[in-house]
């Protein structure tokens, strides 16, 4: 009887003592003293992880000049005097994910500053592709710039209330260039959609 009850206890530690055993030789498996490999493991990288290659769509010709007609008003701060709009026959989402745009910045004294711009919704990024010229006739190119991080907070940050209201949401376009046009011109922003 007794001899039985000491065989089980035998044979039970005896299983304990082999499971450890081949838990630490699996535990020894993982460990490698080799140097981190750049080597593409296929099913152990992430989608996410890997780099993807972005190219910008090129800019073979510039918008036509806005026109009074087709602007449309914004809100960027109601402690800036000055007015914002965005001409809507210039408003595109390229298939490179940029959103490219006319906007007219406007003084209460009535002098302008046209720029044509794009936001990219991916990064909360923003360039310049041209401004207009000193006689108000045409594109200065002269004035383009780079993708560059867009500023929250300030008074006249108008790229940051475009993304954030009505262009971009989790990352993305929030739509084609007539779905954003026409929650712009109802004054449907990310916020006031996303309380419905």
């Amino acid at each position: 009887m007794f001899s039985g009850k000491i065989q089980l206890k035998v044979n039970a530690s005896l299983a304990v003592i082999a499971a450890s055993a081949a838990a630490l030789a699996v535990l020894a498996g993982c460990s490698s003293n080799k140097a981190p490999s750049t080597q593409d493991d296929g099913v152990f990288t992430y989608l996410l992880d890997r780099k993807t290659t972005w190219a910008e769509e090129k800019i073979d010709t510039m918008p036509p000049l806005p026109q009074a007609s087709n602007l449309v008003d914004f809100n960027v701060s109601q402690n800036t005097p000055l007015s914002f709009s965005v001409d809507k026959t210039t408003l595109t989402v390229g298939q490179d994910g940029v959103i490219r745009y006319v906007v007219v910045v406007t003084s209460p004294a009535g002098a302008r500053n046209v720029n044509y711009e794009g936001i990219r919704c991916d990064t909360y990024e923003w360039r310049r592709y041209a401004s207009i010229n000193d006689d108000q006739n045409g594109w200065d190119q002269g004035s383009a710039f780079e993708f560059k991080r867009i500023e929250n907070g300030e008074l006249n940050a108008y790229q940051a209330a475009l993304y954030q209201d009505y262009f971009c949401a989790s990352k993305l376009p929030v739509g084609n260039a007539k779905q954003i046009v026409n929650n712009m011109e109802y004054k449907r922003t990310q916020r006031s959609i996303n309380l419905r």
